[in-house]
């Protein structure tokens, strides 16, 4: 966990404690993870933690803008760590794979929702769901 973190989580007037950086340690190490992922990295290194103390303290880590969510299928939420690049995600409905894409990608279509409609996306929070390019191959050799 970078020192950026921790400092972020003692500016806000909250305690760095064990439980919410073994949380965010598990986020950086999953790369995108449901609450119980989440929970079972941290039960390698503090087995008494329970579903709770992650929800809460995702919560808390998310509000002081260290942590992430989005919807990656129609169960629990998914979260990252900010730390890393600014993304969306690419799901795909046939292998399930997640693909993070560069914000950029999106800049005509931002541009436009500005202009059209007075509105800026929240791209982090974005899942885009579709076939990758082998998935979509399989279905078109089925039919």
């Amino acid at each position: 966990m970078s020192g950026d973190f921790a400092d972020r989580i003692r500016s806000s007037g909250k305690r760095l404690t064990a439980q919410r950086e073994l949380i965010l340690r598990a986020v950086e190490t999953l790369g995108h993870a449901t609450p119980d992922e989440i929970l079972a990295e941290v039960r390698t290194h503090a087995s008494a933690v329970n579903a709770s103390t992650i929800y809460r303290n995702l919560e808390v880590l998310e509000e002081l803008g260290l942590v992430r969510h989005t919807h990656l299928s129609d169960r629990a939420p998914t979260y990252h760590s900010v730390g890393g690049h600014e993304h969306f995600h690419l799901v795909c409905r046939g292998c399930h794979k997640v693909t993070s894409v560069d914000p950029a990608v999106m800049g005509p279509v931002v541009e436009r929702l500005r202009a059209e409609q007075g509105f800026v996306p929240d791209l982090g929070h974005l899942a885009m769901f579709g076939h990758c390019v082998d998935c979509e191959a399989g279905q078109n050799r089925q039919q």
